[in-house]
């Protein structure tokens, strides 16, 4: 069941001119709309990846289908999206996707960029690497964005990762895969990562999760975010459970990129031989 809005607060930054609205259930949700400039589809994108991430344990906003009803639109000023040359659009009502706003009702502080030594002390920056994981998976065409957010009385902040919409390259639903696509922009997150098992146990979770779980997420997707047409979902979501035992080697081109994300792949298991057993491996002697 859908959440209902009932109160629209303000427009939110970003391409897709969402909304920050309260629902009926005393949360307040930030709402992506069908007529959104980017593409229907990035609504059924976010739905989906925001899930699949939420299956394999990542920190992600809680998100469902949030309905906004003529009346309101109707009676709020500003509902409009912005449209090149000038033109407006009145905003859909209808079924639409509602991401929970982080920080809810009484945030302490939310900030979409830290410096590094903030950084390095995220509670969960290990989960950078996880992301990776379901951006490699699923497609993401765009950079990886996160929000930081630190309760009151707390020292470090958290990151919540957030805007899933050019998963499934964004309105095309296809996987032109780069290396250097749905990757964030600093390698700072990265620098922790010695080898696959930085990514556990993330990776492990896409590669084994089930049929049931991928196919019981598609199907809560309203069939108006993608056009009615169910072949076409179900087209993405076989791809998607075809692509689970290649995200691996996604991974492995971007860690070979020229960007070079993960410096100490590997250097901290390698253990240094002493000179004296180098010499006597060569002469096919085993001392004991």
């Amino acid at each position: 069941m859908a959440v209902l809005a009932v109160q629209a607060i303000r427009r939110m930054r970003g391409g897709a001119q969402s909304q920050l609205m309260l629902g009926s259930d005393g949360g307040l949700w930030v709402v992506k709309f069908q007529n959104n400039p980017q593409h229907r589809r990035v609504l059924a994108n976010e739905f989906l990846a925001t899930r699949l991430a939420a299956a394999a344990g990542l920190t992600v906003p809680a998100c469902d289908v949030v309905e906004v009803t003529d009346w309101l639109i109707a009676n709020t000023l500003g509902m409009e999206i912005e449209l090149p040359r000038g033109l407006r659009e009145r905003y859909l009502s209808g079924l639409q996707f509602g991401s929970q706003f982080v920080g809810g009702l009484m945030p302490g502080q939310v900030v979409d960029y830290l410096p590094d030594p903030q950084l390095d002390e995220v509670r969960n920056l290990r989960e950078f690497a996880g992301m990776l994981v379901i951006d490699k998976w699923a497609g993401n065409c765009n950079g990886r964005q996160a929000v930081f957010e630190r309760k009151p009385r707390e020292r470090k902040y958290r990151a919540t990762f957030i805007d899933q919409g050019f998963c499934f390259n964004a309105g095309a639903w296809n996987f032109p895969d780069s290396p250097l696509r749905g990757v964030y922009q600093r390698n700072r997150v990265y620098a922790s990562v010695t080898g696959w098992q930085s990514f556990e146990p993330w990776l492990s979770k896409v590669e084994a999760m089930s049929a049931d779980t991928v196919w019981r997420i598609a199907e809560q997707v309203p069939t108006e975010w993608y056009g009615g047409d169910t072949t076409e979902i179900e087209r993405l979501m076989e791809q998607m459970l075809r692509r689970r035992q290649g995200v691996r080697d996604l991974i492995a081109s971007f860690r070979d990129s020229d960007r070079r994300p993960f410096p100490m792949w590997d250097k901290v298991t390698k253990v240094p031989v002493p000179r004296q057993f180098e010499v006597r491996a060569a002469a096919g002697k085993f001392v004991m």
